[in-house]
């Protein structure tokens, strides 16, 4: 089954009378445990919101049903997973079959929404991996959906429950710097993590909405979060300038080019044994490529980007995104009446430790965790005073920074523990961040700046609302 076929067998029409009957009415397994269901199992799925979850969890959740288009990928992530339920290529089967309290949605970023509002219509909350979706118009829906149902979706944005992230939340909340005027925020994705975008469905714009919202819909997310309020205006420029079709020679894939000798970007997949059994194997039931040639002429997302961004309380940022650095990290800079507070991740100049770039991403993804060797750093400066400070971090490498853990305790182990600093992201928090994305793309092809108030119904308050 394709996933246009898919897509159109499971959602249905949502504007129909009998979707809004709530047929699934979620609840507590016999065992008290809390019951999940999970549509889409891809790595991030099967992995961070399965198999960790499960490691984790597994005393106070349990899965009873999973759901994608492809049967050997569901086949292979109930074995990784180590489950026994049920799985499904129809989702209204799964949900009428299941009845599960929460639904996770870890499909294409572009077919969230379908998922998300479908889960609502059918008596279930719902987990969504960022971006919460891809345009506007699907935005509008899941805000429509929720109001309409009373259901809630989550939207699962690890990065805010790091370390350092915290930390810098902790420090603007004693406003050293006074009121904050504006902010500096780029990023930097190295040669073989951001080359990785490229090779997958990510570099399509019809299913990731480009990296701006894919991506940097993280980065907007911690902007609003540390700012305390919403984005009114965006101007942005972009291009792709360097993946894509910008190369002389392409090939089918990794696997079969003639090129391997001569591109630097040569992936063997086949060495990677988990990619191999997830996806190479199952490439005939749906035909998804994981190792697709980042040079092929199907990529029309931007490989360049930078915006401006108004808030509605006067702070502007200027933000960034590279996707071809030699390095892996991030500086981040708040200018205020008073001072100025900086921070940044691993920035080669900046940190002695020594780690090959290749490793990183991956030491940053690992899930396992690790201890605390190093400190990440906040400097922060007084306008009329000489001496300035450090503030040390102990810093988690493992995770997001410490955040995996962190934001998934909050979410299955005590949803409702404290939250002194707001870290629970929910529609509104999800429709801010991809809204200022989906605004920087328009921006780019409209050639003008884009009014948030233009896109959904939500009024930018000067001052954040959960």
């Amino acid at each position: 089954m394709k996933r246009r076929e898919f897509i159109t067998k499971t959602a249905g029409a949502t504007a129909g009378v009998s979707l809004l009957t709530n047929p699934v009415s979620a609840a507590i397994s016999k065992n008290g445990k809390r019951k999940l269901a999970i549509v889409g199992t891809g790595v991030r799925g099967i992995g961070f919101w399965g198999k960790r979850v499960l490691d984790n969890y597994s005393d106070i959740v349990e899965f009873v049903g999973m759901c994608d288009i492809n049967p050997g990928r569901l086949q292979f992530a109930k074995s990784h997973m180590g489950v026994q339920c049920p799985v499904f290529t129809d989702f209204d089967q799964m949900m009428v079959e299941t009845k599960p309290e929460m639904v996770i949605v870890t499909t294409v970023d572009a077919t969230h929404h379908e998922f998300i509002i479908r889960a609502m219509e059918m008596g279930s909350d719902v987990l969504t991996e960022k971006p919460m979706t891809t345009d506007e118009v699907k935005c509008q829906a899941i805000l429509d959906a929720e109001r309409r149902t009373g259901k809630k979706c989550i939207v699962g944005f690890n990065y805010r429950y790091g370390t350092l992230f915290s930390a810098i939340k902790e420090q603007l909340a004693k406003k050293p710097i006074g009121e904050i005027t504006s902010v500096d925020f780029h990023w930097y994705l190295n040669v073989f993590h951001g080359a990785d975008y490229f090779r997958r469905w990510h570099g399509e714009c019809d299913k990731s909405g480009s990296l701006w919202v894919h991506k940097a819909t993280h980065h907007f997310d911690l902007l609003n979060w540390f700012i305390d309020s919403d984005p009114v205006e965006i101007t942005a420029y972009g291009s792709l300038e360097h993946y894509g079709k910008n190369n002389s020679f392409r090939g089918a894939n990794c696997r079969n080019c003639a090129y391997t000798d001569r591109c630097k970007f040569y992936w063997d997949i086949t060495r990677d044994k988990h990619a191999t059994n997830l996806y190479v194997k199952n490439e005939k039931y749906d035909g998804y490529i994981r190792d697709n040639c980042l040079w092929r002429e199907d990529i029309d997302i931007y490989d360049k980007m930078s915006a401006q961004i108004k808030y509605a309380n006067n702070v502007v940022v200027n933000y960034s995104l590279t996707t071809y650095s030699p390095y892996e990290g991030w500086r981040i800079a708040f200018n205020g009446k008073e001072g100025r507070l900086e921070s940044w991740e691993d920035i080669p100049w900046r940190v002695q430790e020594k780690i090959n770039q290749a490793q990183l991403h991956a030491a940053e993804m690992n899930q396992k965790g690790e201890n605390a060797t190093r400190y990440d750093e906040i400097f922060l400066m007084n306008n009329f005073d000489p001496e300035y400070q450090i503030i040390k971090v102990e810093a988690a490498r493992g995770g997001h920074g410490g955040g995996d853990s962190r934001l998934q305790d909050k979410i299955f182990r005590d949803p409702h523990m404290a939250d002194p600093l707001k870290h629970s992201a929910g529609t509104r928090d999800g429709a801010m961040s991809c809204l200022i994305g989906i605004a920087a793309r328009k921006s780019i092809e409209e050639k003008r700046p884009i009014k948030i108030e233009e896109l959904t119904d939500i009024k930018p308050d000067p001052n954040r609302r959960v």
